[in-house]
């Protein structure tokens, strides 16, 4: 999440972005998961802010902050492109929101996630 964070951060400063610089800075030892999360959050960025604005009333992801941006589009991509399990994504992705934004941000995630689920 920091990581992804990170990259948002440069990326909307536009400022020259080197992932792999971001990543290494971030991690003590080399993490493939956490590369494969990252690269899939990057490279569906759009397909994610689309999924998670068709299940946000009212806002859009851009208007979250950037943290539980990150946590959303994390959720999103692992429900999506991976075998964990649901309810793994949900309670890490709430658990990251609890920590790291604020209570109307973590009912969004919630929110979101809850419905996608639900379909």
């Amino acid at each position: 999440m920091i990581i992804l964070y990170q990259y948002d951060l440069l990326k909307s400063s536009k400022l020259e972005v080197d992932i792999e610089e971001v990543i290494k800075d971030n991690l003590e030892i080399e993490n493939e998961y956490v590369k494969d999360i990252v690269y899939g959050v990057i490279t569906h960025e759009e397909e994610l802010n689309t999924l998670a604005n068709n299940y946000i009333k009212d806002w859009t992801i851009t208007r979250l902050d950037k943290t539980g941006a990150a946590i959303l589009r994390i959720a999103l991509f692992e429900l999506k492109y991976t075998d964990t399990p649901e309810v793994v994504v949900i309670n890490e992705a709430i658990e990251l929101s609890k920590k790291y934004s604020d209570d109307s941000v973590r009912k969004i995630i919630n929110a979101v996630l809850d419905r996608i689920i639900k379909e």
